[in-house]
Parts: C-alpha cells; sequence; structure tokens
C-alpha cells in the first residue's frame, strides 16, 4: 500500500476527548475515527490489524474443534422472552419494532440463536459434542462509552458455544477454551490473567474472565501472592476477621445524639466498627415472569465491611439495584440514619420487603444496631434471636489487605481491563428453549452449552495501550498493520532513490512481504514522524546517503540502532527479522495451569 493512497491521514494532535493513550494514538495514527460516541469506523490500518486478530482467534478457535458460522444481527424478541432476558436486561437492550410491529433485538449477544438452533438441529446424544463460533458485529447501547475502542457501543465479537451431552464434557471444552484463549492473547503479545467472574446477564455455574492489568481498567481485582487467588472485586471471596465469643447480653437502649453513620456511632460509643451492624437500603428490578416487580431491600452488614451490590444482586436476582429514598424508607418503618430491622412498623407489605443479612451478622455477638427511633440505638443485638432475615449470605466487598478465601495471605487489589469471558452456561437457555437431545440409554436430556467471547476491537486497543511509547504506536509483528514501513527521502536532481524505493516495493510484495510504502512528497522529519506514529516493526528508508553505502537504512520500531543494509540482502534480511520477531512471540504460547 502507498500512502499517497491510502484513504485517512495521520493527525498531529488527537481531540480533546481522547483519555486515554491507546485511543489519542489510534486517532492520531489515522487507525479509527469516531461518528459518534462509542460508535467508530475503522480505517484501512485498523482494518488490517482486526483481521490479523480475528485470523488468531479462527486459528486457535479451529484448533479446539471449532466450526465458523454465522448469525444475525437482528433477532425476533420472542427467543428473547423465551429464556427471560427480555425482561432481565435493562436498557443496554437495542429494542426496535419492524413494519408488522414484531418486537426485534439488536444482537448484543447470541445465547438465544444458539440454542433456537440447536434444539432444531440437534436430536440424538450422536450429535454431540460440538463446537460453533462467529465474529459478528454486536450493540449494547452502554450509557458511559470511554476510552475509545475499550468502551463501546457497537463493536465486534468473536463468541462460540458449546454443547455437550454431560457435564464433564463441558468441563472439557471450557478448559479448552481457557488455554485457547491464553494462546490468543500471547500471540497478539498481550499479558494476560484469568480471574473468577461474575456471570451477571449470562446466567450459568462458572466464569472467567481474562484480564490485562493496566491502570486505566475500570474492573477491580483481587490477586493473592501467596497461593494465585484470583477474583474480580464483584465476585472476590476473602476471610471476614472473626469476632470474638461472647454471651449474648439483653437489648439495652441508648442515646447517640447525631450518630448518623458508622464513623459517628463509633467514636460515640468508643467501639470498633466491627462491634456495629450497618443498614443499607435499595430498590430492586426484579423479573417475575414478564413483568418487573420493585422490592425494598434492606440489606445489614457488619459496619467495618462495604456491601458489594454485585453479590446482593445476584442473591435476590435483581435486574437494578437504585438507593432507596428517605421516604420509602420511612414507608417501612425505619429511621434513616438510626435503622435495623428490629422493631419495623411500617406501611410497607412484607410481600415488597426482603431483609438480606451478610452471614458475618450471625457469628458476631452483641452489635450495636438502630433504634428506629432517632437519635438512639440498641446495644447487643444478636441474630437470629432478635430480628429474622430473607437471606443471609456474603454480600461483603473485598478490599486490599483482606485475607485471602484460600491461603489467608493478604490480597492484592489491581486495575485491569476485560479482554474476554468464558461462561459454563449449564441448562440455563437449553431448558428456557427446549433443547433437548435423546441420550444413549432413550432419555431426553438438555444440551449442556458454555459461552465464550473476545471482543475485537477491545483487544486491538488494549495491545495498543501497551505497545507504544512517547512517538507512536509499536505494534508487535502478529498484529501490525504491515510488517514494513518503508520510506522514501528523495534526492535532488536524481532519481535513484525513487526508482530504488518502487523496487523495492515491488520485490517485497512479491515475497509476500507486507509494505506500507511512503511515496508522499513530505519532508523527512514528517515521514519518520508518521512511520513511528504507525508502528510499523520495521522500517526500511531508501536516501541518496544510504545508497552512497550501497543499501539501505534498516531500523526496528522498538530500537534506536540504525544499520545499513547491502541491497542484494535487504529481503533475506527482512525475511530473517520478521522470522525472529515471529518467533520472539511464539515462545511465549505456553501451557496455563488451570485455575477452578
Amino acid at each position: 500500500m502507498k500512502m499517497s493512497q491510502l484513504f485517512g491521514q495521520t493527525l498531529r494532535d488527537a481531540p480533546s476527548d481522547a483519555d486515554v493513550e491507546s485511543h489519542r494514538l489510534l486517532l492520531r495514527a489515522g487507525f479509527i475515527r469516531s461518528l459518534g460516541a462509542g460508535i467508530f469506523s475503522y480505517l484501512h490500518l485498523a482494518k488490517r490489524s482486526m483481521q490479523k486478530i480475528e485470523a488468531i482467534l479462527r486459528d486457535e478457535m479451529d484448533r479446539i474443534g471449532g466450526q465458523e458460522i454465522s448469525m444475525p444481527v437482528v433477532q425476533p424478541a420472542e427467543i428473547w422472552k423465551e429464556t427471560g432476558r427480555w425482561v432481565q436486561i435493562g436498557s443496554e437492550m437495542g429494542r426496535f419494532k419492524d413494519k408488522n410491529d414484531h418486537d426485534m433485538v439488536l444482537a448484543m449477544t447470541h445465547e438465544e440463536v444458539v440454542a433456537d438452533l440447536v434444539r432444531r438441529e440437534v436430536q440424538s446424544y450422536k450429535q454431540l459434542p460440538r463446537l460453533v463460533y462467529h465474529i459478528q458485529t454486536k450493540w449494547r447501547d452502554d450509557p458511559r462509552p470511554r476510552a475509545g475502542l475499550i468502551r463501546v457501543r457497537e463493536f465486534t465479537m468473536k463468541d462460540s458455544y458449546s454443547l455437550d451431552a454431560d457435564w464433564e464434557g463441558l468441563d472439557k471444552q471450557y478448559r479448552a477454551h481457557y488455554q485457547a484463549y491464553f494462546n490468543i492473547y500471547h500471540r497478539c503479545s498481550l499479558d494476560v490473567i484469568a480471574v473468577k467472574s461474575d456471570s451477571g446477564m449470562m446466567g450459568g455455574k462458572l466464569a472467567h474472565e481474562y484480564m490485562y492489568l493496566t491502570s486505566i481498567g475500570e474492573d477491580t481485582l483481587l490477586l493473592c501472592d501467596g497461593c494465585g487467588y484470583s477474583a474480580n472485586r464483584q465476585v472476590a471471596r476473602f476471610q471476614k476477621p472473626p469476632a470474638a465469643p461472647e454471651e449474648l447480653n439483653p437489648i439495652e437502649k441508648v442515646r447517640t445524639p447525631a450518630c448518623k453513620t458508622i464513623e459517628d456511632l463509633a467514636n460515640y460509643l468508643g467501639l470498633p466498627k466491627s462491634k456495629t451492624a450497618k443498614a443499607v437500603f435499595f430498590m430492586a428490578s426484579i423479573p417475575e415472569g414478564e413483568e418487573l416487580t420493585e422490592k425494598f431491600i434492606f440489606a445489614v452488614i457488619r459496619g467495618d465491611m462495604e456491601l458489594n451490590e454485585t453479590k446482593l444482586a445476584n442473591t435476590i436476582g435483581a435486574r437494578d439495584l437504585r438507593p432507596a429514598t428517605e421516604d420509602e424508607i420511612k414507608a417501612i418503618g425505619a429511621v434513616p440514619g438510626f435503622a435495623s430491622p428490629l422493631n419495623l412498623v411500617g406501611e410497607t407489605h412484607a410481600s415488597v420487603l426482603q431483609i438480606v443479612v451478610d452471614d458475618s451478622i450471625p457469628l458476631s455477638p452483641n452489635l450495636v444496631a438502630g433504634a428506629n427511633e432517632t437519635d438512639t440505638h440498641l446495644l447487643n443485638t444478636n441474630y437470629p434471636r432478635d430480628y429474622q432475615a430473607d437471606l443471609v449470605t456474603d454480600i461483603a466487598a473485598a478490599d486490599e489487605g483482606a485475607a485471602c478465601p484460600e491461603c489467608g495471605h493478604l490480597l492484592q487489589m489491581a486495575r485491569g481491563v476485560e479482554v474476554g469471558n468464558i461462561f459454563k452456561l449449564g441448562t440455563r437457555y437449553s431448558d428456557s428453549l427446549g433443547c433437548t437431545f435423546l441420550d444413549r440409554d432413550g432419555q431426553q436430556k438438555p444440551v449442556i452449552m458454555g459461552s465464550y467471547g473476545i471482543g475485537v476491537g477491545r483487544l486491538l486497543a488494549c495491545v495498543a495501550e501497551e505497545h507504544h511509547d512517547k512517538h507512536g504506536l509499536v505494534w508487535p509483528i502478529t498484529v501490525a498493520p504491515f510488517h514494513v514501513h518503508l520510506v522514501l527521502l528523495r534526492g535532488k536532481g536524481t532519481p535513484q532513490a525513487e526508482e530504488t524505493a518502487e523496487r523495492l516495493y515491488t520485490d517485497l510484495k512479491a515475497a509476500g512481504i507486507e509494505v506500507l510504502y511512503d511515496d508522499r512528497d513530505e519532508s523527512p522529519g514528517v515521514k519518520f514522524n508518521d512511520a513511528d506514529l504507525i508502528g510499523c516493526p520495521v522500517r526500511i528508508t531508501v536516501s541518496e546517503r544510504a545508497l552512497a553505502q550501497a543499501g539501505v537504512e534498516m531500523k526496528l520500531r522498538r530500537d534506536q540502532e540504525k544499520i545499513i543494509v547491502p541491497l542484494p540482502e535487504v529481503l533475506e534480511r527482512l525475511r530473517s527479522v520478521i522470522q525472529s520477531l515471529r518467533d520472539e512471540i511464539v515462545s511465549k504460547v505456553t501451557p496455563v495451569a488451570y485455575k477452578n
């Protein structure tokens, strides 16, 4: 490709709203252009890099038995209603009506479509196991797109779906994906870790996320250096500090003027926060059939801990949580700032009130809790002696310095960008859509499914985030839009440099070496700056000065060293360098121990 013919141009400065380095550089280097919030056009350079990522995805999926198919972006809402996700998923789903007034969906994922195919195509155990995948456009109406391609609304995703007759088959396919995903990232020269994660709207039995560790990440991770435990904070477990055993004392009412916070209460009474019970209030939207029911959630957690909203939402099956208003709190008979589940005398019916207690509360005797009277608390409240809950479970958020749930070592906190996820769906969709097969024993059984996704654009952005310097992008050979950036510096009064560059461009293309040829009539400074900005792995410069030494200048983008390569040796030297760069990346593709 000649740069004089390339659609798009490099930019001297990035738009002011580009908030991370990968976004700024991909804009400046002419890879992407923004059409709207979270919606991008991918220009030729980006498209070439994304095609290389897609080729890696296809190769690794094919290696583990995948069959590529294609499924529609536009889907009838009926299949989403059958699984319940039409109601369970909020406004991020793209909904519209067609000309016949039928509800339709813009694909945000394809579990329903795969399950619909399965119930039509699979009848016998002899047709299992199977693995299908596709690379397709998705739409999720994210209210807060940011960081360029890292958080978008329209995107391209590779999603694969495993279909098995038994749970052992699912385990095998899940573990095959677990390793294949590491192979994909390592082939793109991106180091990642796998962490346990929330299955979220996907549902299912188990999920892992692949995280690129970076300060720009929106996900918070808890990691253990002692045993290797890793989890997204949304689901991270930890060993909760035990309370000392005590005799259960009788409840005692005490005045606590203006003590509306746990901090104020603990200071006023001269107690540690671990001796208090904290009340947290939410209104939850909970799917019931095809409708959403709003329920008041009264959560209780020990005062030295923070509540984890994801754990709470998963526990009660909520689609959304929002903080309850003061009027809503008062309606259940609670007093904001002085509330507890004791002595509730409100107008809210029990059917729309759920009390959820963290599992540390029953193990913590004689806690101070609200009296549901202004400026008043109760000493020595105990669960279950003094009140009951609908659920007792872990709803606490893990923090840095908490004890690892596996080995007790102190957990470390890190930030990360999710670059892929894998889910054990089990029979979640098979049961909803009637995906059954006739087993060898003659019994109808549900197909057991797994779902596995990687966003292509986000992966590209993370590679850019990892591989750049102050001058621009520094692409790994496997993802670079071109292997070589050929720069022509025209001489004065002689066509030798131009003739040599044109001949070299033709010869390299014929040899299968990908070349971006800067044949523009620009200054050397502009050409070198653009070469650094675009970031192809190897730069070849044809100039009168180099030709006077019977060669051309070669430089790796990542290095400062420049060498003169004799013209007859250029082709073989480039082949050797490119192969060496490939071998360097291949050496990183090694087995990774599976963490359940």
